[in-house]
């Protein structure tokens, strides 16, 4: 059914800009389609909200996140473009910048840019860091400029290059919110000294993130972090991500026992047969495999790409179960059992579904800690302790991190903001990264309390781009119209400030 009502909103509109109504008007059509065999009781699940596809559409013709060989790309270039193998660091870039107005995802825009420091590297003899400066800037400025949604990543690392102190020190000066950056760590072979230039460019400007690469990196022989902190294979991606939002699902539960034993595993057969329809659709009749050049090319592979089985909102879910003993989940022992007790049973029940098309996860859908919506009102990012219930000590904090993603092959992370005294002290937030990433802990970022750019649930917004869209201004980047209700709605401000 054709919404003509919203249609005319989105023409009608002063606070989009005209790429922005474009991509709302292309999903209008898209889910104006009915394509999808949706049973009464999924469609029930839906109504709740206990089941939410991401706004995916009603007709998938692409992948939700793609990971193209961009290190292929390199070598060989690409016919379809008519991009000769780059020569330099000029034509490098150039050619980047090319493929990436070509690569499609649920954004429709690139959601992963690759290790730009190891696809730099290589071009950077014979140039002074000066120089290259000059040109990351302009290189990185087109990125911001044009990608205008903050679901889009960059890598770094694991090994120390020049390019990639070269990027951190670009990147702190830009302060941009995209890319989205992540460096990978694994105390082998990344040296103690590149990583504080990592934390000080973060505690400057949110950027990079922090991924553990030794535990990370066991499901795939090569992966990317890919829009917010996803962890896909290289050469391939993620068909589909839905997610069984906890908080909401809970409601409907008589006790602990019939929402664990009944409950749970039949709105997780559901979401697995919902994501079967999606990825049936994407592979038999949208042509996307068949046409792309992407795939005719060998940057992209079709048995590379799996469904990603989401999950949020554990919190509220503990926290409504243990609602008659005053339990909390992230401060009572009680309560995070319970946490561990749900998260266990969903890692048992998961595994157990077919998912269709996908060789690179022994066909099985692969869990994913979901970081959120603007709408979700009282539902906690994935596994994550609600703002204002953080516990008072910073190590306890990180333990329970641990204690929860060791569930979440394709992703989770957590999100710190940290006092700005500590800037002048990066080695003790080092120190910090190395023990939990110890004990458990996969994935973190971290930013100054006092800094414009902020992490939202995995995004970066900046501060004075959502004053500007809560007064009703035109703003570059779609996820500023994401990131401001939700920074509002979950008092993501008061997140607590930990010291190093």
């Amino acid at each position: 059914m054709v919404d003509l009502e919203n249609i005319r909103k989105i023409v009608t509109s002063r606070e989009l800009t005209h790429e922005q109504k474009l991509m709302q008007l292309a999903k209008a059509a898209e889910n104006s389609l009915d394509v999808l065999n949706i049973p009464p009781r999924t469609r029930h699940f839906f109504e709740t909200g206990a089941i939410n596809d991401l706004f995916e559409g009603g007709a998938p013709y692409r992948p939700r996140y793609i990971l193209p060989d961009y290190e292929k790309f390199v070598k060989n270039g690409s016919a379809f473009l008519r991009v000769d193998p780059p020569k330099d660091l000029d034509e490098l870039l150039n050619a980047l910048m090319i493929l990436y107005r070509h690569v499609p995802s649920i954004t429709n825009f690139p959601v992963y840019l690759g290790s730009l420091d190891t696809l730099i590297d290589p071009f950077l003899d014979g140039l002074s860091d000066e120089e290259i400066c000059k040109k990351l800037r302009l290189f990185l400025n087109y990125l911001d400029r044009t990608i205008t949604d903050s679901f889009c990543h960059a890598n770094l690392g694991p090994r120390d290059t020049r390019a990639g102190r070269l990027i951190l020190k670009v990147e702190k000066e830009l302060a941009n919110t995209v890319p989205n950056m992540t460096i990978k760590y694994d105390p082998a072979v990344t040296p103690d000294d590149f990583m504080e230039e990592a934390i000080e460019c973060s505690l400057a400007c949110s950027n990079p993130a922090i991924c553990n690469d030794v535990a990370n990196r066991a499901p795939f022989d090569r992966y990317g972090v890919a829009s917010c902190y996803n962890i896909l294979p290289i050469c391939g991606g993620a068909y589909t991500l839905t997610r069984v939002t906890l908080t909401e699902l809970v409601k409907e539960a008589v006790n602990e026992e019939q929402f664990i034993g009944e409950l749970l595993p039949e709105c997780l057969g559901l979401i697995a047969d919902y994501m079967n329809e999606r990825i049936r659709f994407i592979v038999e009749q949208s042509g996307f495999f068949e046409s792309n050049f992407l795939v005719k090319e060998g940057l992209l592979s079709p048995d590379r790409f799996l469904p990603m089985f989401g999950v949020t909102g554990l919190a509220e879910c503990v926290n409504a179960l243990m609602a008659d003993q005053g339990k909390v989940y992230g401060r009572d022992p009680e309560a995070d059992d319970l946490g561990q007790r749900i998260m266990d049973a969903i890692a048992r029940i998961v595994p157990t579904f077919t998912a269709a098309y996908s060789p690179i996860s022994g066909n099985k859908f692969m869990l994913h800690a979901q970081v959120g919506l603007d709408s979700d009102l009282g539902i906690t990012s994935g596994v994550r302790i609600p703002v204002g219930g953080e516990p008072d000590s910073f190590s306890d904090h990180l333990r329970h991190c641990a204690r929860f993603h060791k569930y979440f092959p394709t992703g989770v992370g957590d999100i710190f903001p940290i006092a700005s005294n500590v800037t002048q002290n990066p080695a003790a937030l080092l120190d910090v990264v190395k023990g939990a990433f110890q004990t458990g802990v996969q994935y973190m970022s971290f930013y100054s309390a006092d800094t414009d750019l902020v992490r939202i649930t995995g995004y970066l917004v900046k501060r004075s781009e959502m004053e500007k869209y809560r007064n009703h201004q035109v703003v570059l980047k779609n996820t500023t119209q994401l990131g401001a209700p939700n920074y509002d709605v979950n008092r993501l401000a008061e997140r607590k400030v930990r010291m190093a």
